[in-house]
């Protein structure tokens, strides 16, 4: 063949591959290789931490299990954070990131979640004896108040947008943001109301408050790519899952609460 039939040929496979939507990306990447890259942050309790270094667990890790089970994928996961998560999706460095994520407006600008796997609110976790001087976001923004955050996700957010009397301190580290409390070195977080009931049974020096009244409400799900082929084969899985009650008992086990 000369040059001109190549050229003429690679041409019109070129104009073919276009006209393939990029919907069918992600799970042809994943049949062809055989794996299900997942995205986690390694540090949100309940749903996945990074204990020891190399090994996750979490609500989202046997979620994820059963999905590259689905899949009949091999699982690989992919440490991300919360600052960097957006970006690393758009870099394409996961297919689905899992761990605890909020759905926002911002987010879905520029990416899909799967359907809600549960829903959940931002509220303050502190010392069980200052439990009393919390209750309200009136309490917490006052003056001589210090108040931790993690930066990156919607604790952030929602911390800045709600402070502007208190002082607001940035701790890079989730995984051991809460002991700046029980130190006294901070007064309050706001986080997830899911993540102050755990995090008030790990550190018997803090209580939850009010964690059944959050401040806001959110639902939970999977960062996708923009990929409806692939949003749609994760919905099937999830509405599979809690069809048999799976997805409410993974977590149960976790949470030690029931689903909406």
């Amino acid at each position: 063949m000369n040059a001109f039939p190549r050229l003429l040929a690679l041409s019109v496979l070129t104009f073919f591959l276009g006209l393939i939507p990029a919907a069918a990306d992600t799970l042809a990447r994943i049949e062809a290789t055989g794996t299900v890259r997942v995205g986690v942050t390694g540090d949100y309790k309940p749903f996945s931490w990074e204990e020891p270094a190399g090994h996750f667990e979490g609500l989202d890790v046997d979620m994820a299990e059963s999905l590259a089970g689905d899949l009949d994928a091999k699982l690989v996961f992919v440490r991300t954070s919360w600052p960097t998560l957006m970006e690393d999706l758009a870099a394409g460095k996961f297919d689905i990131a899992m761990g605890g994520i909020s759905i926002t407006a911002e987010r879905a600008r520029v990416a899909l979640f799967s359907d809600p796997i549960l829903a959940d609110g931002k509220a303050p976790i502190a010392r069980c004896a200052d439990k009393e001087r919390f209750q309200t976001l009136a309490q917490i923004d006052r003056e001589g108040v210090t108040v931790i955050v993690n930066p990156g996700g919607t604790n952030e957010q929602f911390a800045r947008a709600s402070i502007s009397r208190a002082t607001l301190v940035l701790h890079k580290d989730n995984a051991t943001i809460f002991e700046e409390i029980v130190e006294g070195r901070a007064d309050v977080m706001m986080t997830d109301a899911i993540e102050t009931r755990i995090m008030a049974r790990e550190h018997p020096e803090l209580c939850a408050i009010n964690p059944d009244k959050p401040f806001t409400r959110a639902e939970k799900a999977y960062l996708l790519p923009q990929d409806a082929q692939w949003k749609a084969r994760v919905d099937d899985w999830l509405g599979r899952l809690e069809a048999i009650g799976a997805s409410q008992g993974i977590i149960r086990k976790w949470t030690g609460v029931t689903p909406e």
